[in-house]
């Protein structure tokens, strides 16, 4: 997971990334910032075969997300702090 702020700007977007290792089917990333609606943000398959997708969410704010599978499979992010609500990432 990467993140980028522009100057001046109040927003921050985040890059949330899985490698082909971690998940080669379709994906989705769900959480507070598209409120829990599945398949609003389907990773995009990239040309090594990881999977990414980038949301813009309020600087400063607390970002809590899982990844849908295709199959229905919820799972975290292996390098995320994971909380009641799922992975969590501060930005």
């Amino acid at each position: 997971m990467t993140t980028k702020t522009t100057k001046g700007s109040e927003d921050v977007k985040v890059t949330f990334s899985l490698s082909a290792e971690d998940y080669s089917e379709p994906v989705s990333v769900v959480g507070n910032f598209n409120d829990w609606s599945p398949f609003a943000h389907v990773m995009k398959k990239r040309s090594n075969g990881s999977r990414s997708a980038t949301v813009t969410v309020p600087k400063g704010s607390a970002v809590h997300f899982r990844y849908l599978g295709h199959d229905g499979h919820w799972f975290d992010d292996k390098d995320a702090e994971v909380d009641d609500q799922g992975s969590t990432y501060q930005v």
